[in-house]
């Protein structure tokens, strides 16, 4: 079984090309890939929910 990809929140806002002001707001209403927050308080995005994401997306356009 593959590991799971995590991808810090700068490399998720570089592929959508979106600002981190954006994204937030983006997150409060509900419309952002689902984000894991670590012990740390660093936040990550993991592959495949940011991939489900995005078909989310192309279905809604």
């Amino acid at each position: 079984m593959p590991k799971q990809e995590y991808l810090k929140l700068a490399a998720v806002l570089e592929e959508i090309d979106m600002s981190r002001a954006a994204f937030y707001r983006m997150r409060a209403r509900g419309e952002a890939p689902k984000m894991t927050k670590l012990p740390n308080g660093q936040i990550r995005v993991s592959r495949a929910a940011l991939d489900a994401w995005w078909a989310s997306c192309e279905v809604a356009a």
